[in-house]
């Protein structure tokens, strides 16, 4: 998906809401546990409920490696499942030397085909660009993340603005976004200041507890550049057989919320 596309799909549905599939065998509805593919059958109750609501999905691979070669055909059916219109995310987080990068990078942007995937800069260029040779696909790469842990590198002498400063001339606004959490709003503004033009993918809105309208105040420009991430208090608002509705309702709470925000200037 071109940044033109991902645009036009934000001020479409008035939302630049993304929803993490953190899809947990633990915590869906027991009696999704009677289906051939449960993992599936949540994801795609979810889908349904709130494809109109959002324009990104983004599964975490953890949940869906952990549990092996059925995790990975869950995976496969989920991104079957999704539509072109959303951009999608693989939420991987990975990061090396050149050679495994670039399977990496075919992995999913080729075997999986999504619009993006999650990458660490500890490595450096030469294991971040592989993932940007690929057209119409995009990087997105830690910079400050939502975890008490960022204290300890990324807040230290303010590295995450050495990330920011360095990595934006690795790509282009076009292919390479940025990990900024919401835990951080008053980092946003400072943030703008060296890439005003990115996109920031932002965690921890909901179960972390980030502020939407501190963050969209000041993350937000001219288009609109957020994709605003809500996992866990989307999926598991409900546990019954109603699940989906409730994951509506709080998607449909969140989308509304970003309406009123994007009239604001």
């Amino acid at each position: 998906m071109t940044r033109t596309q991902l645009v036009e799909q934000i001020f479409l549905k008035k939302s630049y809401l993304c929803i993490g599939l953190d899809t947990d065998l633990q915590k869906i509805p027991k009696h999704l546990l009677q289906a051939d593919d449960p993992i599936f059958e949540f994801n795609r109750q979810i889908i349904d409920a709130t494809h109109d609501l959002c324009v990104s999905y983004k599964p975490n691979l953890a949940f869906y490696e952990s549990l092996g070669i059925k995790g990975w055909q869950a995976l496969e059916k989920t991104m079957d499942y999704i539509s072109k219109k959303h951009f999608t995310i693989a939420d991987a987080k990975r990061g090396d030397i050149g050679n495994t990068s670039k399977m990496y990078a075919k992995a999913f942007f080729e075997t999986f085909d999504f619009d993006a995937v999650t990458v660490a800069p500890y490595m450096g260029a030469d294991s971040v660009t592989p993932f940007l040779e690929f057209k119409n696909k995009w990087v997105i790469l830690l910079a400050l993340t939502s975890n008490q842990g960022s204290k300890d590198f990324q807040l230290h002498h303010q590295l995450y603005e050495e990330v920011l400063r360095k990595a934006q001339n690795w790509g282009t606004v076009e292919n390479l976004m940025f990990v900024v959490g919401a835990t951080h709003p008053h980092q946003f503004e400072s943030i703008r200041k060296i890439v005003p033009n990115h996109f920031l993918l932002v965690p921890g809105v909901g179960a972390q507890g980030g502020d939407l309208e501190q963050l969209t105040h000041f993350g937000k420009n001219e288009q609109v550049g957020l994709l605003v991430n809500s996992s866990r208090a989307i999926l598991y608002a409900g546990n019954g057989k109603d699940f989906a509705e409730k994951a509506r309702a709080e998607a449909l709470k969140v989308q509304q919320a970003m309406a009123q925000l994007l009239l604001k200037r």
